[in-house]
Parts: C-alpha cells; sequence; structure tokens
C-alpha cells in the first residue's frame, strides 16, 4: 500500500506557537488536544465544535486526519505531556 501525504490546508507547525506543535491555523488548538479529545474521551467532532465553537467542522476532521497521518509522532507527544503532568503533580502535592 502506497502511503500517499495529504496537504492539511487548515494545520500549520510553527515554532512560535506552542513550541511548533501543530495547530489548528489560527488557532492555539493542538492537533494533539484535538486527538485526545477524540481518541481518549471519545467525544464525536460535532461534541468537539461545542466545546470549542470558535472551530469548524472541517477543521476537526483535518486535525484528525493530520494526527492518524502522523500518529507515531503525535502519540509520543501524548505520552511526554501525559508524563510531564505527572511528574509536576508529583512535585507540587510534595509540598503540602
Amino acid at each position: 500500500m502506497q502511503k500517499v501525504k495529504v496537504n492539511h490546508p487548515y494545520i500549520e507547525v510553527d515554532e512560535k506557537i506552542c513550541g511548533g506543535s501543530s495547530v489548528i491555523k489560527g488557532t492555539r488548538v493542538r492537533v494533539v488536544d484535538v486527538a485526545i479529545e477524540y481518541e481518549y474521551l471519545n467525544r464525536t467532532p460535532d461534541e468537539i465544535i461545542s466545546a470549542h465553537p470558535h472551530l469548524k467542522l472541517e477543521q476537526i476532521h483535518d486535525a484528525l486526519s493530520y494526527y492518524y497521518e502522523n500518529r507515531p509522532e503525535l502519540d509520543k507527544k501524548i505520552r511526554e505531556d501525559k508524563q510531564f503532568i505527572e511528574e509536576l503533580s508529583k512535585r507540587l502535592g510534595a509540598g503540602q
């Protein structure tokens, strides 16, 4: 099966925005955040739109398409973010 690179008109990667994470163009909504809502929180694209009314359905679908096209790299980012949050939580909780 040949892998074809898809054009993603609603996605951008800019080192100045969210540390270079892929985001929905014109926003600071990261592709990984959309993927987490869809994959891990089991939200439908319509439910994601309800939570982010400034977004359009086509932006959500493009973000999900980008996620699946780059899944290994973006899943790694999700794991790293989760680990960072867990470590920060432990450090902040230890001072109480």
